[in-house]
């Protein structure tokens, strides 16, 4: 199952506009928080798919019957774009348990590269609902690669939320044929059509983890 948020004129696209116009993306720190802006309007629409259950709510007056999510939730993220973006679902589920993954490219001596998965740190996730969330779905590998060294070290999720701010077509498409649909949901908030040979999206926004954190060596 696939969602794009910015198919309906949202206050979302303001945030979107944002981080990719040049004369504003330089701000680090309103780069961060459109990150993380963009992630708490993902997470309200990601909490209309979850479960929920009907408990009771004392107030001063009487008592009340409200929904509550009964799902146990996982907020995972790969390191280091993904870290407003991980804060911004963090602040709508905040009683949520927390994973991260260590990834990056291996380039080869032809331009092309490999995913390499590092470090991983989370607890069991078997039967819980995991948010794999990173703001860039280039080629989609790393996503995957990702989810599963999760599910080798953590267990089987009941359902996963995969979910990105820019994804390009080839990495939707990617994650999708990579992932049971009965099991596994994709959110992005924009996609764009082109990826370059160097997995580049375009127009996209540039390099995340420079923007956010400033520029690595």
């Amino acid at each position: 199952m696939l969602y794009i948020l910015n198919k309906q004129n949202t206050i979302l696209n303001k945030f979107i506009a944002e981080l990719r116009d040049k004369h504003v993306q330089g701000d680090s720190m309103r780069f961060r928080r459109n990150l993380e802006r963009i992630a708490e309007i993902s997470a309200y629409e990601i909490s209309k798919e979850l479960n929920y259950t009907t408990r009771m709510v004392e107030t001063p007056l009487g008592e009340a019957a409200v929904e509550s999510i009964s799902d146990t939730i996982v907020i995972a993220t790969i390191l280091r774009a993904g870290l407003p973006f991980h804060q911004g679902f963090l602040n709508y589920f905040d009683d949520a348990q927390n994973a991260f993954v260590s990834a990056y490219r291996k380039s080869k001596a032809d331009g092309s590269f490999t995913v390499k998965v590092e470090y991983i740190s989370c607890g069991s996730l078997e039967g819980k609902t995991l948010l794999l969330v990173d703001p860039m779905l280039a080629t989609g590998s790393s996503l995957i690669l990702a989810y599963e060294a999760l599910k080798e070290r953590g267990g089987e999720p009941a359902h996963t939320h995969f979910a990105s701010v820019i994804a390009s077509e080839q990495g939707v498409d990617y994650v999708l044929r990579n992932s049971s649909e009965q099991k596994c949901t994709l959110w992005c908030a924009a996609v764009d059509e082109e990826l370059t040979s160097r997995s580049y999206i375009v127009p996209g926004l540039g390099d995340a983890g420079d923007l956010a954190y400033g520029e690595k060596l």
